[in-house]
């Protein structure tokens, strides 16, 4: 098992890459401690020749090595002319944008393949490897700290078998693509992956993601500071948002508006060290300036779709004709529905990805028709099929 810790040697080792149509790759990196991934492990693999060993072309890269530059691994990236293959890609995807702003083109993922390849909702990656490689996985290495050095043998071991067999995979996959061609539905799926709003999180926008059964104006104001607070420092200082406080302790804070120290004190949910310094003075200011907020510039919560007018036989329908259509067309239904879109559907709503793309193709269409009265549902031996009206 060949592990590359110098800038020399993972330059050559791309340049190779580059002679080939495609490379597999994987990370390994630890997130507990620090609001950006910090890489600790690369895996690549090249593709082999006839019988070759599962190992042959495949390396470990060490980022943790003294000198280490992965400028080679983006000039890689940078070139268009071979495919990178990564399984379930968005974690991997964002520690490359957050170092370099850059992004692998063209880039395959297993992942979203396999749901349009009708390999059910949870296209794991083990599970790819047994059902197209045939072959065990042993995960037992999964949850180890990859920071530590030495790695030992099991870790160096489990780690290229996600690379390795990801080769198998992605031949497999990008055949059944081309045959059933819906090459198309995956790159419109990898449009969103190699986003930058994908990856970039504006403390300004924070709050929505906090959930709260209050939507006073007044109160979502307060909100929005504290979480743009929490979201810039946690950014600037690399800590996990939680570290500087809690979602209930915000919540917590919106409601009780503390002006002062004193205040402050009084929290039951806030962590003793957001009780002085940066981190008190900022929530002080953040509640100051949610009170100050005129009536006008008051954040909206967006609109909950458990308050809408769903009319439920339809949703029903909705729900029998997808499964009809995953039935039909073999592509995972969370790919192109949820549940909380099926009964926006049925509330009248249309502004649902279910009704672009290739989704309008796949379900959309007979979607809108249904709900307009135009088609109805029949049972035709053990199938549903779609009749007119």
């Amino acid at each position: 098992m060949r592990t590359l810790t110098t800038t020399q040697d993972l330059a050559e080792f791309c340049a190779e890459a580059r002679t080939h149509d495609y490379v597999t790759l994987d990370t390994e990196f630890l997130r507990e401690r620090t609001y950006y991934s910090k890489l600790c492990l690369l895996q690549m693999a090249m593709p082999v020749a006839g019988s070759g060993s599962t190992e042959e072309n495949a390396v470990l890269v060490d980022p943790l090595a003294d000198g280490l530059s992965m400028e080679p691994l983006y000039e890689l990236f940078r070139d268009t002319s071979v495919v990178k293959v990564f399984h379930a890609a968005r974690q991997d995807l964002e520690i490359f944008f957050v170092d370099a702003q850059v992004f692998p083109d063209p880039l395959f993922d297993t992942q979203v393949a396999a749901m349009v390849c009708g390999y059910g909702d949870q296209a794991g990656y083990e599970t790819l490897v047994r059902k197209i490689a045939h072959q065990p996985l042993d995960k037992s290495s999964r949850f180890t700290d990859w920071s530590r050095r030495p790695l030992s043998d099991a870790q160096k071991t489990y780690a290229l078998g996600d690379v390795t067999h990801l080769r198998v995979i992605y031949e497999h996959l990008s055949a059944q693509l081309q045959k059933s061609g819906r090459e198309a539905w995956v790159r419109e799926e990898l449009e969103i992956l190699t986003s930058p709003d994908t990856y970039t999180i504006l403390p300004g926008n924070a709050w929505k993601r906090v959930k709260t059964r209050t939507n006073s104006g007044r109160f979502l104001a307060i909100l929005q500071q504290l979480a743009a607070f929490r979201e810039a420092h946690a950014q600037s200082r690399n800590i996990p948002r939680n570290r500087v406080y809690k979602d209930d302790a915000m919540v917590e804070l919106a409601s009780t508006k503390p002006k002062n120290m004193q205040d402050l004190g009084r929290s039951r949910l806030l962590l003793r060290d957001a009780r002085r310094g940066d981190i008190a003075d900022g929530i002080l200011a953040a509640v100051k300036a949610g009170l100050e907020l005129p009536e006008a510039n008051f954040p909206r919560a967006p609109k909950s779709r458990e308050k809408l007018q769903v009319n439920p036989a339809l949703a029903d329908m909705l729900r029998v004709l997808l499964k009809a259509k995953v039935e039909s067309v073999g592509v995972a239904s969370k790919l192109i529905a949820s549940s909380a879109d099926l009964d926006a559907l049925a509330a009248g709503l249309r502004d649902i990805p279910a009704l672009s793309g290739w989704r309008r193709e796949a379900f959309g269409e007979a979607a809108l028709l249904l709900c307009d009265g135009k088609i109805g549902l029949a049972v035709q031996g053990n199938s549903v099929v779609t009749v007119d009206l």
